[in-house]
């Protein structure tokens, strides 16, 4: 069976209520921005869904928890690559709404077990995925689930380029993206990049607040030349495996 929960029918999430299997809803959460001259706008979408659907995959004959994945939402709150072309951001406050509605839907129909999935780490992005998460326990009393990568717990299990912050489409998401949807890099145009070494959060904390400014001229920073899909797939098993944690860890509670 489907483990898309839009591909279901109403009396099938009706039945998910009274199944011995706890229902666990995953909200992938993306953004569309320049990732670069070489990959897909859709890049942080991408390896939120993908993520998902390993760790559905891995569940999938589980007898104690049934995983489903919503529509992702692919709107984020991005400013830092406003300069250029396609970068489509949303409010902060429009953010936080939208999770918490969507959250709240799911729980006033007794789907109370829920992970937001995020892989968009601009700080205020960052910052309103959290706070919606707080604000949906107060208001309804429910713990929802998060993985939050970019706590320090989280990312020391990643590779090393995710770790120095040097991670914009560079090694890292491109290798990601290369595992799941290799369509959608230019490859040829990958190979002729040089590494651009950025410590982004370093950046933002002394005030720099778009690409260019910090050194990011083509949207980029990392060593995209340096992506494989191995590598990907490799990274892809290590967050399924992390998603799968968290899920078990909701459901205990």
């Amino acid at each position: 069976m489907t483990s898309h929960f839009a591909e279901l029918t109403s009396p099938q999430i009706a039945a998910l209520r009274e199944s011995s299997r706890t229902p666990v809803v995953l909200l992938p959460l993306g953004a569309v921005e320049p990732h670069g001259p070489h990959g897909p706008l859709a890049t942080d979408e991408i390896i939120s869904t993908g993520m998902c659907e390993r760790a559905a995959m891995d569940l999938a004959d589980d007898p104690e928890v049934r995983v489903l994945i919503l529509p992702p939402i692919p709107y984020g709150v991005t400013r830092y690559a406003a300069g250029f072309a396609g970068a489509v951001g949303v409010s902060e406050d429009t953010l936080h709404a939208q999770l918490v509605d969507v959250c709240g839907s799911l729980i006033g129909q007794g789907l109370r077990w829920i992970v937001l999935v995020n892989n968009h780490f601009e700080p205020e992005h960052v910052a309103t995925v959290r706070r919606a998460v707080t604000t949906v326990e107060r208001e309804h009393g429910v713990a929802i689930g998060h993985l939050d990568l970019v706590r320090r717990h989280n990312a020391a299990r990643l590779t090393e380029e995710f770790r120095s912050g040097s991670c914009h489409a560079g090694r890292y998401e491109t290798s990601l993206v290369l595992a799941e949807r290799p369509d959608l890099v230019d490859v040829e145009r990958m190979g002729t990049l040089p590494d651009v070494s950025v410590d982004m959060p370093a950046a933002m904390a002394r005030g720099e607040r778009d690409f260019p400014a910090m050194g990011m001229t083509e949207a980029y920073c990392g060593a995209p030349a340096e992506a494989t899909a191995v590598e990907g797939a490799a990274t892809f098993d290590t967050l399924a495996a992390m998603l799968v944690e968290t899920i078990r860890a909701l459901v205990r509670e």
